[in-house]
């Protein structure tokens, strides 16, 4: 066996409408086909693939140390990312992975939870010649 590609992540949370605007606005994923499970929820697609499922809750799960601290999207148009995010006045921090070049958006969600958007070493040298 061997592992091809992550399939999704599942967030519970009782925040769903703010939740699936926050991946719709900022990441650009869209709401999709989910099957009638009994409880509430949405599935947010990343073209083709349901990448997040939010399932809905009465309350909030308890904070602390999660067990999970992030999961990561590949993504391309670094400048154009960034634009949204500060036109959508969404706070991040940028780190560079060493010897690969690659860059780090770290962003968090309204629940709080850690994501991820990397961009080649060619994005930031496009970033920075401009």
């Amino acid at each position: 066996m061997a592992l091809r590609y992550l399939d999704h992540v599942n967030i519970r949370t009782a925040h769903l409408t703010e939740m699936v605007a926050f991946y719709r606005d900022v990441l650009g994923l869209h709401p999709g086909p989910r099957p009638p499970f009994s409880i509430g929820g949405s599935w947010l697609y990343c073209g083709e693939r349901a990448a997040i499922h939010l399932v809905e809750v009465a309350d909030q799960p308890a904070t602390g140390d999660p067990r999970v601290e992030h999961f990561a999207f590949w993504a391309t148009d670094l400048a154009e990312f960034l634009n949204r995010l500060g036109e959508m006045a969404v706070p991040f921090e940028i780190s560079i992975v060493p010897e690969r070049g690659i860059q780090q958006v770290n962003i968090h969600d309204p629940d709080g939870n850690h994501i991820e958007i990397a961009f080649g070493p060619e994005e930031a040298r496009a970033r920075t010649s401009t």
